[in-house]
């Protein structure tokens, strides 16, 4: 099966595909398509740090994987002209980690932190004092030894990721200036989108082919830009290389991508919860138990936007398959869950 959801694209591209995906990312605001009204608000606080010639406010960014916050964080530091170092939640794993990186700025500079819901908690509160007052109070020597050394530190601007904003501490969250939410993209948007990248990959495309993969890529850019290449691979070897309509129908068929952008994950998951639980509830643990997947992925990658489509609902029981489930597998609900599904 094609592997086009967001979580995993990271981990599986390999160099020229990851500098084909940098080739692909807006460097400025004005190329980026999407989110109105969060690239408005940033664009004036970029704006206004200009005229009073002062860094940026500490950003935190949140929403699905691949809607494009890695690429923001790029685009700020690229408008504010600053350097980017960027790390993720999980990779700094003690203090002297994350001392390294912030003595390591320069007045000015962007560090970014992806998955910062998944900085280790000891760690994290290191990170309230540079934010605040950047300052970085360190441990030196242990035992009777030990004595705290405060470091003073450039005026840097900490983005941070993630895409389970509940699982950050309030104190963490309080840090942030600005916190702006990323949300899943409309076909239009997602069009346009491929239209570009189409431009940048110098493949012809026409406006119902690009529609055609915009629509099917779950209000996602990072799936629409891994289906179009793909979809132009099917192009090149099996037509004359442009992309039509039926040319991109037969191209995403052959991926198991079905007319509303769900895979073959996606309805296995909603077999499982239909004909194994009984419609539920169930629990994601069991549920990831049945189809071979970690939970973790579930929630963050594959449930939200079968419940933002209305397959599944997400109660304090568990998951529940809803009508619209049933219709989309050919099933009829079951008589005893009636009450309980709908």
């Amino acid at each position: 099966m094609l592997d086009v959801m967001a979580e995993h694209t990271a981990t599986t591209l390999n160099k020229p595909d990851v500098a084909l995906e940098m080739t692909l990312r807006p460097s400025l605001f004005s190329d980026f398509t999407g989110q109105p009204r969060v690239k408005e608000r940033l664009e004036i606080a970029v704006a206004a740090a200009q005229q009073r010639g002062e860094a940026l406010d500490h950003i935190l960014l949140s929403g699905p994987p691949g809607l494009g916050k890695t690429t923001i964080a790029n685009i700020l530091a690229k408008a504010m002209g600053a350097n980017v170092k960027a790390t993720s939640g999980p990779t700094i794993e003690k203090a002297a980690d994350l001392a390294g990186l912030l003595t390591n700025l320069e007045e000015g500079d962007v560090l970014f932190i992806d998955e910062i819901h998944r900085l280790q908690k000891t760690i994290e509160e290191y990170l309230y004092p540079a934010m605040e007052d950047f300052k970085l109070d360190i441990i030196i020597d242990q035992g009777p030894n030990a004595r705290s050394v405060r470091l003073n530190l450039p005026r840097f601007t900490l983005i941070g990721a993630t895409t389970r904003s509940g699982l950050l501490t309030a104190p963490l969250l309080t840090r942030f200036g600005m916190r702006e939410r990323l949300d899943y993209y409309v076909g239009e948007d997602l069009q346009k989108i491929v239209i570009r990248s189409a431009r940048l990959l110098n493949v012809e495309i026409e406006e119902s082919g690009a529609h055609e993969i915009a629509r099917r890529s779950r209000g996602t850019p990072r799936i629409v830009n891994n289906l179009l290449r793909r979809v132009r691979d099917y192009a090149q070897v099996r037509h004359d290389g442009r992309i039509t309509k039926v040319v991109a129908d037969r191209a995403l068929a052959m991926l198991e991508i079905d007319e509303n952008g769900l895979d073959e994950m996606d309805k296995r998951i909603l077999e499982a919860v239909i004909t194994k639980f009984g419609g539920g509830p169930v629990g994601v643990n069991s549920l990831a138990v049945a189809v071979g997947e970690e939970p973790d992925t579930i929630e963050e990658v594959y449930e939200p936007y079968l419940i933002m489509e209305g397959y599944l609902n997400r109660t304090s029981q568990g998951r529940v398959a809803t009508e619209l489930s049933y219709k989309k597998l050919g099933l009829k609900p079951v008589t005893g869950n009636q009450s309980k599904l709908f």
